[in-house]
């Protein structure tokens, strides 16, 4: 058995590389519409960075879900403070219509299975989906 191991600056190894993390990347850019009759859409929007302590996982992302006008419904994303702080260090966090919580990153396919069951949930919500 082999084990991808991560490598950096600071120590000789770190945690096990996320194996679905280049799934993640390869997204980049990518729109998809999921509910045509509905107008619904999603954005998703993956870079690698540097690893630091607002983005220890070496991601700055954003996945979105978008209604007909172009509103965001849901989205999962690190690149601000958290909930109504104007200060504070920006971390990860999900929007769900109007409300921002903190969300545990811990790695990409949990990230996106995350991200999918709330842009389900949500279009079921709306009656887009069943």
């Amino acid at each position: 058995m082999f084990v991808l191991l991560q490598y950096d600056n600071v120590s000789d190894v770190t945690e096990p590389s996320d194996p679905l993390r280049d799934v993640l990347l390869d997204l980049d850019g990518q729109v998809l519409v999921v509910a045509p009759q509905g107008g619904h859409w999603v954005r998703f929007v993956a870079t690698r960075v540097p690893a630091s302590p607002e983005k220890p996982h070496g991601i700055d992302y954003s996945l979105t879900l978008h209604g007909p006008n172009g509103e965001r419904l849901v989205g999962f994303d690190n690149a601000h403070p958290v909930a109504r702080q104007k200060r504070g260090e920006p971390q990860d966090h999900r929007h769900r219509l109007r409300t921002i919580r903190p969300y545990d990153y811990q790695d990409a396919a949990t990230l996106l299975a995350d991200f999918w069951a709330m842009v389900d949930a949500v279009l079921r919500e709306r009656g887009v989906i069943r």
